[in-house]
């Protein structure tokens, strides 16, 4: 008896990857191919099967029951072959982590070694991003926001550190002022801020109004950035900046007394499975951000 020769793997990949995505251009970002590729080996597939899988609509593609049928034992298959490849040589765990690309510049990217130490299993994916974090979209696990607490369905929002706002410059400009100067005395300096415009927050709030000198930029690591180079006082959150403080590049010459609940909020999805391996390392992530920016106090 003559056996039916065995489809080409790679157009199965592609019908597999148009099967669940429904679309011929995310299936393409999904494989890295070209979308045109992807449509055309589908097309070949179908004309050596001499069946239709997918209804062409404008919007996307439908199986149909010929299709259906035929994708759900290879996408078995597929799976089959993701285990016996994960048995032979494990890969380690991805964990996604999207922060706003000040975080990640002033404290995640210089703690990274001390992560890898703690997690050496861990492969972290990180998104810099001020955008809202898309958890189902972009696979994130993890996100780190700046603001007041957030209020999201299914979401578990914990305080990662108050804002603590500091006004923080080089050692240039702290000579200058005096020993423990108040807020006009600061404001009669060149001031730096971010576009969460702090500066312009704190001042009308003491009552102090009318134009001053400002050197304005989108994110906060490049004000922060500017204040080291001796561009002037920049007021920033105190997890950005503590670093430079204790490296004595940047001085503090002045705090906020503001309290307005605003802060750096760790989100998470409730309800995951507790007992699957990535959840578990997801945890182990989770702990270790608040451990570290807790520093040795709270585990004392």
């Amino acid at each position: 008896m003559q056996l039916m020769r065995l489809p080409n793997l790679n157009a199965l990949r592609m019908f597999d990857a148009a099967a669940r995505q429904l679309n011929f251009r995310r299936a393409a970002e999904e494989l890295n191919l070209t979308q045109g590729a992807v449509a055309q080996q589908v097309r070949r597939l179908e004309a050596e099967l001499g069946q239709i899988l997918f209804h062409r609509h404008a919007r996307g593609l439908e199986l149909t029951e010929v299709g259906r049928a035929f994708h759900q034992p290879i996408r078995k298959a597929f799976d089959l072959i993701g285990l016996a490849t994960e048995a032979l040589a494990p890969t380690s765990a991805i964990v996604t982590i999207s922060v706003t690309p000040s975080f990640a510049a002033k404290w995640l990217v210089p703690r990274l070694s001390l992560l890898a130490t703690a997690l050496p299993e861990l492969n972290l994916r990180t998104i810099a991003s001020e955008k809202p974090a898309d958890f189902k979209a972009d696979s994130v696990d993890i996100a780190v926001r700046q603001g007041k607490k957030p209020s999201l369905p299914g979401m578990e929002a914990r305080l990662l550190a108050p804002l603590n706002l500091v006004a923080v410059c080089d050692g240039s400009q702290a000579a200058v002022l005096p020993k423990e100067p108040n807020l006009a005395q600061i404001a009669s300096f060149p001031l730096i801020q971010d576009a969460h415009s702090l500066w312009e927050r704190v001042l009308p709030a003491a009552g102090m109004v009318g134009h001053r000198r400002m050197l304005q930029f989108n994110q906060t690591a490049l004000a922060i950035d500017a204040a080291r180079a001796g561009h002037g006082i920049v007021l920033a959150p105190l997890i950005l900046v503590d670093d430079e403080i204790a490296a004595g590049s940047l001085r503090i010459v002045w705090e906020t007394t503001m309290s307005d609940d605003e802060g750096y909020w760790l989100l998470y999805r409730q309800g995951e499975e507790a007992g699957s391996k990535d959840t578990k390392l997801r945890d182990s992530v989770i702990a270790w951000l608040l451990s570290e920016i807790a520093g040795p106090d709270r585990n004392a």
